[in-house]
């Protein structure tokens, strides 16, 4: 499995007030997998997400990821794990607003101090590879939603993770551009990535392979 989730708790306190996010969740993820979670605003999909991202720990529970239990990894260990073996696709891009599509998708890059000649070559690769490559050169200003998603998606892969997690990944988008990032996630995912998105919307669910719906932090199928 690359991803287990062994009765994940996760509870958030303000002041005395505690309010439960997740309740119990237990997943399996296999390696090549595409997962979609579904469920409404507020049901604890966000949460889940994060904690699979390393970007928050559980409460309670046990969650490991390509074997190794986050819970025991230190800050650093868990910053190499996002840089090395996850890639994120957000609904709202977060692209830089004064650099190229290029400079965008080299970030991770410059992160990892690969020599700047390599970054560009990969990075281009990787534009290629989400048919953006005659746009290496443009502001985010310039792009449509769909290129701009694209972008985001070149950027997510280029370090070649093991999985991509994609949180509402087509919900800034109209249908036409929502499509084609599907097909890119399925192009994707038959190269070997594992996909888990998280979506309210049934249609792009049924892009996945398997969907499972969480309901005020309860996970269901």
């Amino acid at each position: 499995m690359i991803i287990e989730c062994r009765h994940i708790y996760k509870t958030y306190k303000t002041g005395r007030i505690e309010f439960p996010a997740l309740k119990d969740i237990n997943l399996e993820v296999e390696e090549g997998d595409y997962l979609a979670v579904m469920g409404p605003s507020g049901s604890g999909k966000s949460t889940l997400m994060n904690l699979i991202g390393c970007l928050d720990v559980p409460t309670e529970g046990t969650l490991l990821l390509d074997g190794e239990d986050i819970g025991k990894c230190s800050e650093d260990r868990m910053s190499d794990i996002r840089l090395y073996k996850l890639g994120f696709v957000f609904q709202t891009f977060h692209l830089l607003p004064h650099q190229t599509a290029l400079e965008n998708v080299e970030l991770p890059l410059t992160y990892a101090h690969v020599p700047r000649a390599a970054r560009r070559e990969k990075a281009m690769r990787a534009l290629e590879r989400v048919d953006l490559a005659t746009h290496w050169d443009h502001l985010p200003t310039e792009l449509s939603g769909g290129q701009k998603q694209r972008v985001a998606i070149a950027r997510a892969v280029i370090n070649e993770p093991k999985i991509l997690l994609a949180d509402e990944p087509t919900g800034a988008l109209d249908s036409a551009s929502g499509e084609r990032i599907m097909e890119i996630f399925k192009e994707l995912n038959r190269s070997g990535v594992t996909v888990v998105m998280i979506t309210h919307d049934r249609d792009i669910a049924a892009h996945a392979d398997r969907v499972v719906e969480i309901r005020d932090g309860v996970l269901k199928g």
